[in-house]
């Protein structure tokens, strides 16, 4: 195949050819976005994580998973905008999935992506061990409380975060390790907006659902909101 045959850019192609059910959709995913973004806001100013464990403790707990997701996606967007297509630029996505474009890249330039997902998937082997060494210690602490109601207590917390940890995880790894056989548009999809859209909207629905002391805490921000506006 010549090189002028390569092509260069993609196309994304929207969820509809309706304009109603394309405002439709934004709409959708910036409502959820944005109440996952205030919920978590919420939790952060009522839990107190920085007097719980120290500013700095939080501080660099939060610029590292910062760092980490930024340079990632950046290598990843760099090597993505880099990569010549060989079969065709339409990618029937809502964003730009790696799977995607690596069935329309060249033979020639696609073991350079698979490099990084290789990359990715050794820190995210990281990650993933970091967590199940955490709750390995915190059921060990959990355990060894005296008070069944403070095991039962913590053990309420800790389950929902593992299940919506759980579930990014298993989507994630079925979205990039499934065989080509089962893939489809519509299970891609599916699968696409589980895993991006479903947990950070989840997490904080169950925290605040399963914590009394956490709803409370709520309750008065909002009143200390309320009373300092009027």
């Amino acid at each position: 195949m010549s090189n002028s045959s390569f092509l260069n850019g993609f196309l994304l192609l929207a969820f509809a050819d309706s304009r109603e059910l394309q405002l439709l959709h934004f709409s959708l995913f910036l409502g959820i976005y944005l109440a996952a973004l205030l919920a978590n806001g919420l939790i952060i100013t009522a839990l107190h994580y920085g007097t719980l464990l120290g500013t700095r403790a939080c501080v660099r707990m939060a610029a590292a998973a910062w760092a980490t997701g930024f340079l990632y996606a950046l290598l990843h967007t760099a090597n993505t905008f880099s990569i010549p297509l060989c079969q065709g630029n339409v990618l029937d996505q809502f964003f730009c999935e790696i799977p995607h474009i690596l069935k329309l890249s060249c033979s020639d330039f696609y073991l350079r992506e698979v490099g990084l997902i290789v990359l990715g998937l050794f820190s995210f082997l990281g990650c993933f061990v970091f967590i199940v060494l955490s709750y390995v210690q915190i059921f060990r602490a959990v355990l060894r409380m005296p008070s069944e109601q403070g095991r039962h207590k913590a053990f309420s917390m800790c389950l929902p975060h593992l299940a919506v940890v759980s579930l990014f995880v298993s989507t994630v790894m079925f979205a990039y390790l499934k065989p080509p056989s089962m893939s489809s548009p519509a299970l891609d999809l599916v699968v696409a907006v589980v895993y991006s859209v479903v947990p950070p909207a989840v997490n904080p629905l169950l925290y605040s659902m399963r914590n009394k002391e956490l709803q409370e805490a709520l309750r008065k921000l909002v009143i200390q909101v309320q009373h300092k506006h009027r």
